[in-house]
Parts: C-alpha cells; structure tokens; sequence
C-alpha cells in the first residue's frame, strides 16, 4: 500500500501563511529546497486544493533552462512527471498535464488511490490537508520549521484532531530551519503501513 504523505513550510509558531496571506519569510534557500526536492522522489500523485494547485501550476511552464538552478530544474521535472487530482468546487477547468479535477474529497476513494498506486502520494496544502489528517488518510508528516513567528494567519496543522505521533528523523538546515519527520501512529483496529527507515533527506 503506496503512503499518503503530508509536508508544510511553516512558521515556528504553526502557520503556512500569516494574517495578511504573505509567506514570502518561508521561501526555501538551495539547501532546504534540495531536501524538499528529495522527498518529491517518491511521489507519484500530488492531491491538492484549489489554492495549492493555483500556487503550484506555475511550476507547468516553469523556465526550466540551463542558467536556473539545480534544484528548481529538479522540481519542475517532478511536477511535470506526477499525477495531480484537484478538489474544488468552484475550479472552472485545470491549466496542467496529467492533472484530473474532482469536485468532493471522498476519503474511500483516497484509500482505493493508495491501496493500488505504486507510488507514494502527497498531499499539499493545509485546508485538504486537514481533511485528510481527519479521516485518517495521512501516513507521514512532513515540517520545515522556519525561524520566525507570524503571531497568526493559516495554520500547518488542523484544530481539533488527536493523533499520535513517531519521530522518524530531524534535520538543521544552514538558514536556522529545522526539518522534522514524522509517522502517524495507526488507530487501534486499523492495519499498519510499514514506514520506510527513517533518513535525513540530502
């Protein structure tokens, strides 16, 4: 069975964005961008949100060219090579190669997603993320820790859900983010997911 897996770019204090919807203080220096980049290897099938994919669908028609850097070549090559399903109501139409819209987020049919995909998924952004969080679906987590408070705005993880979590790994990037990996402990009754060896993305 393929993971469903979770990963943010967050303030210390828990959030994507602040009050304003800015999140220019979380943009990824080269170092965290290639640890970013290496968890991308594993993903076959990105499950967004509207606002999420508006965000990322630049990355379609991203100058991918010899005078940008390794790490952005990187990234728009693993976008381009994925599957993406986006959930919205109010999407007209997608703008992306192997992208499919649908209008619900139906938690069985994410399970059937991953009982026969080959390759692991993520699941990008906070709002599908806590939908996901909430009906069980998330096998890992994610964080990068940026070094500052926003004091509000979006936040990484959801309200009102209780899960209980492994530390896998942790990491200090040079810029003062901290990268830290977690498994979702399986409810009692549900089958567990073998995670693979915990190991700090390089």
């Amino acid at each position: 069975m393929a993971k469903l897996v979770y990963s943010a770019i967050a303030s210390l204090d828990g959030y994507v964005a602040d009050a304003e919807g800015r999140f220019d203080w979380a943009a990824p220096d080269d170092e965290v961008h290639a640890a970013a980049n290496e968890l991308e290897r594993t993903i076959g099938t990105h499950l967004l949100g509207r606002r999420m994919y508006e965000v990322l669908v630049a990355w379609e028609t991203m100058d991918d060219g010899p005078g940008q850097p390794e790490t952005i070549r990187e990234f728009a090559r693993f976008w381009r090579s994925t599957d993406k399903v986006v959930y919205s109501r109010t999407l007209a139409t997608v703008s992306s190669a192997r992208t499919r819209l649908e209008r619900e987020f139906e938690p069985a049919a994410v399970r059937q997603l991953k009982a026969t995909a080959t390759r692991d998924l993520a699941v990008g952004g906070p709002a599908l993320a806590a939908e996901a969080l909430r009906a069980g679906l998330v096998d890992e987590i994610h964080l990068f820790l940026s070094p500052v408070l926003v004091g509000g705005g979006t936040a990484a993880l959801p309200g009102g859900v209780r899960l209980d979590l492994e530390l896998l790994g942790q990491r200090r990037f040079g810029n003062g983010v901290v990268h830290l990996h977690h498994r979702v402990a399986p409810s009692p009754g549900a089958p567990d997911v073998p995670s693979a060896p915990a190991q700090s993305p390089a």
